[in-house]
């Protein structure tokens, strides 16, 4: 909820201060039209970008921009400043709920077909697999480091992330990651390739988790195991003499 308030303070702030209400001056070292265009568009790309985070879904933009010249022109709001922010909140509320229910039923839909096609296997978790290139001999295990090439997809085929729009493999302690990838990749040796069809509550579950993966999102990773680093165990003390 800070996001949000966040968003209403410097919004209202930015668009005052960059108001092109005022008439351009003549003087040395005045602002331009084009400069004044220029800043007005980055004013816009700012808020935009910030609603977008928020994640407050479709809006009504003639609402949004109503209420912008409300404010600009000094005029009787229809919602003050603070009722807007407890308005704001509710909304996102409301909404996470509606969409992680839905989500929710389109991930056991989506897994329940996929469970029955060939070369899938469902694990006692709910995580689903399918092995692409079974690899070596050699698993990582929680406790190992793994190196990986990765794309992440949303059950409708939107990407969210991947290792190799970024140019370069992911390295991390398979320990750390959500449970889907630490018991989906101690299924696969080095040198293989597996996908996980990744239920919400082994992904981020009703977490909102950035701007594109909603609360209770099922979740696709191609994933290819680069290496496994080992973990060497620490010897264990020798014991003190009495």
């Amino acid at each position: 909820m800070k996001t949000i308030k966040f968003f209403s303070i410097i919004a209202l702030a930015a668009l005052v201060t960059f108001s092109c209400g005022e008439k351009k001056s003549s003087a040395p070292g005045a602002i331009s039209q084009a400069e004044i265009d220029s800043a007005s568009y980055a004013v816009g790309v700012s808020l935009g970008s910030m609603v977008k985070q928020a994640n407050f879904g479709e809006l009504n933009m003639k609402e949004v921009s109503k209420a912008m010249a409300d404010v600009l022109g000094d005029k009787t709001l229809k919602i003050d400043a603070t009722k807007a922010n407890e308005v704001i909140q509710a909304f996102v509320v409301k909404r996470q709920a509606a969409v992680s229910a839905e989500n929710k039923e389109k991930g056991a839909e989506f897994l329940k077909a996929n469970g029955t096609k060939d070369s899938v296997v469902t694990t006692a978790s709910g995580l689903q697999y399918k092995i692409i290139i079974a690899g070596s001999d050699i698993k990582p295990v929680a406790e190992d480091t793994v190196q990986v090439n990765y794309k992440g997809t949303l059950i409708d085929g939107k990407e969210f992330d991947s290792s190799y729009t970024r140019g370069e493999p992911a390295t991390f302690p398979l320990g750390g990651v959500i449970k889907g990838w630490i018991e989906g990749l101690q299924l696969v040796g080095e040198g293989g390739k597996i996908r996980l069809y990744v239920p919400s509550e082994l992904a981020y579950g009703e977490q909102q988790a950035g701007p594109t993966i909603g609360p209770n999102s099922t979740l696709i990773f191609d994933i290819e195991l680069l290496k496994v680093k080992k973990t060497i165990a620490k010897p264990e003390p020798a014991p003190v003499k009495k």
